[in-house]
């Protein structure tokens, strides 16, 4: 019997098309796919260990997943022999040896999420996969102040939904950053050591309520502190998140 290796994959993915990354009963995943794809590979059963569970319609440019392996293919040359299997929608960008222990939820990183805001009148059908089409303007001063609110360790209840389950909903958020990228384009940009269960876009929707005029930004500390979901705004559409980076540190 080979050894078994752990391989890790930096993967890329289009959501719009999947039930989140993992598995489900209910449709198609990224986990799912790349499950299928790696058993077409090497004829193993092999389920893969995501770092970030994304959840249905979200994109992720560098998530990380794991595996193990007794197949003799160079850790390196797996990307490419792996994305002859997968739909053009999901591709693994990179794959290395780790060690057996190396866990991708168990290790300590920082995680940068970037939601997109179409501002445009009408909106850009272009965008419409990768942006939440918000006729605007928005205030976008207004948004940075009420945003500086949540940088710090707290408890980020009010942007959890009720049905997420943690032991704690204490979290870090090193920043967020306001980012009008061009013309009618805003980017919130948030980086954290972990996110609660639709956080960012609770996040993202309660801000957009702020630069519309609909939430004062001077109640965000309040709605912080109530630790009350129903305080916070509205939960943005899945489509405008993308997991943009995942740093070690």
């Amino acid at each position: 019997m080979d050894k078994l290796r752990r391989i890790m994959l930096i993967v890329a993915y289009d959501g719009t098309a999947y039930h989140g990354w993992q598995v489900q009963d209910n449709g198609e995943t990224i986990e799912g796919e790349l499950n299928k794809a790696l058993h077409a590979l090497t004829g193993e059963e092999i389920a893969v260990i995501g770092a970030s569970r994304t959840d249905a319609g979200v994109h992720g440019l560098c998530n990380r997943a794991v595996f193990d392996t007794e197949a003799t293919i160079p850790a390196e040359r797996f990307a490419d022999a792996i994305n002859t299997f997968l739909p053009e929608d999901i591709r693994v960008r990179e794959s290395m040896e780790v060690d057996a222990d190396f866990h991708p939820r168990k290790c300590a990183t920082h995680k940068t999420y970037e939601y997109r805001i179409d501002c445009e009148k009408i909106a850009n059908p272009l965008m419409a996969r990768y942006a939440w089409h918000v006729k605007g303007p928005l205030d976008v001063d207004k948004m940075k102040m009420a945003a500086q609110v949540l940088v710090g360790e707290h408890d980020f209840t009010s942007f959890c939904s009720v049905n997420g389950v943690t032991l704690t909903n204490v979290r870090t958020v090193y920043n967020v950053d306001i980012i009008e990228e061009k013309e009618h384009i805003i980017v919130v940009r948030i980086t954290g050591n972990g996110f609660l269960y639709n956080m960012v876009r609770i996040i993202v929707g309660t801000l957009v309520q702020v630069g519309m005029g609909r939430i004062d930004c001077a109640r965000m500390r309040d709605i912080l502190e109530a630790c009350d979901r129903t305080k916070a705004g509205m939960t943005a559409p899945a489509n405008g998140l993308t997991l943009v980076k995942i740093e070690d540190v």
